[in-house]
């Protein structure tokens, strides 16, 4: 979420009335239970909560803390060096878009696999190589790769694992629990595999994203936004699977 602070307890140091913030919101864990549909929140200083970037819209900011700090986590688990090869599958996504960028940022060459009508978009996000996966054989044209990130739940492990570097990492944000197949594979062979994890809850970690985002070093996608009183209408069309990086809610 993002907004504007309407007041502050009288022990609060870090807030006052009227900044301008962006938030995860409060919860345990992998939790989706955010609590952000509503005109007022009232949040702990401690929380996931800092100053909005000075160069977004509150609905773009409220387009980061969920899909940046989830791609920024996963890329973390690697140790990414200039020029190694990143594939993002689901990369006009929220998670996915992120991860080119970050990926890109981090020095890798980036690969993203999305529909033709998202190549561009992708392209322009970084990727060097956009990859149709609705064209038949696809897979044709992958490579062999350093990093493997799973964004989107269309492309099985066995299927996508094949393309993984023997000393590679692979990513799934989409798996609730490692599958059999992975921590077989993790047993077997030198690949990191991550997937299930949990996500920490840290400020620092909007704080990062935030000077990346007023550096132009990331920025978020915004397919659409609906008002709060069409959110059924905001879902459904969420639920189609084909939006460009996020759907933002606007009160």
């Amino acid at each position: 979420m993002a907004g504007v602070v309407e007041s502050v307890g009288k022990d609060v140091t870090l807030f006052q009335k009227g900044d301008q913030v962006y938030a995860l919101g409060t919860g345990t864990g992998n939790s989706i239970n955010f609590g952000c549909y509503a005109e007022y929140k009232c949040m702990p200083e401690d929380a996931v909560v800092t100053h909005k970037p000075a160069n977004l819209s509150f609905q773009e900011a409220a387009a980061v803390p969920v899909g940046a700090r989830t791609a920024l986590h996963y890329l973390r688990k690697t140790t990414l060096k200039p020029g190694q090869k990143v594939l993002v599958y689901g990369a006009s996504g929220s998670v996915g878009s992120y991860a080119v960028q970050l990926a890109r940022h981090f020095g890798a060459q980036v690969s993203g696999v999305c529909s033709a009508a998202n190549a561009e978009l992708v392209k322009s996000l970084g990727a060097a190589h956009v990859v149709d996966y609705t064209k038949a054989g696809f897979t044709k044209e992958l490579e062999s790769y350093d990093v493997i990130f799973i964004a989107i739940d269309r492309f099985s492990f066995p299927a996508s694992f094949k393309y993984l570097k023997p000393d590679g990492v692979y990513l799934n944000v989409t798996a609730p629990v490692k599958s059999l197949p992975m921590r077989l594979a993790s047993l077997s062979g030198k690949q990191k595999i991550c997937a299930g994890e949990m996500i920490p809850r840290k400020k620092e970690d909007l704080v990062y994203l935030k000077e990346l985002l007023e550096a132009g070093k990331i920025k978020p996608i915004i397919d659409r936004t609906y008002p709060l009183e069409q959110i059924v209408e905001a879902h459904r069309y969420v639920d189609l699977g084909h939006k460009k990086g996020n759907v933002a809610i606007t009160i």
